[in-house]
């Protein structure tokens, strides 16, 4: 019997070097390549807070985004990660089972380390 459970990713794009704009436009390219897998489901995070006076219904938060993705196809989406954001820092949130890992991650080494314990966790 597979397990059907979903697995729920944030990234954040910090990178530095960035300017708020340019997180934003690799956190869009992101999400945009996440959507053209199988099985994933992409949204963008909403600030709960929005500054006063802004008349959207709610405000993105830069550089953030989630993803819903099956156990199975987690580890698919973690090898994307480390194939498209190796050497960029990123944080990544997994919750999975009702428990959360948050692992931030600067290098290459970093974030295949970050990866191998989100998978190792999500497999639990």
């Amino acid at each position: 019997m597979t397990d059907t459970s979903n697995v729920k990713l944030t990234i954040a794009f910090n990178d530095p070097d960035l300017d708020a704009e340019e997180r934003e436009e690799q956190a869009q390219r992101f999400m945009a390549e996440l959507q053209q897998m199988d099985e994933v489901e992409v949204e963008r995070v909403l600030d709960p807070n929005p500054p006063e006076g802004n008349k959207a219904v709610g405000a993105i938060l830069v550089g953030l985004l989630t993803a819903q993705v099956n156990k199975e196809n987690a580890q698919k989406v973690m090898r994307f990660l480390g194939d498209r954001l190796g050497g960029k820092p990123i944080e990544l949130e997994v919750e999975a089972n009702g428990k959360k890992l948050k692992v931030k991650a600067h290098s290459r080494e970093e974030l295949e380390a970050a990866i191998a314990a989100a998978q190792k966790f999500a497999a639990a």
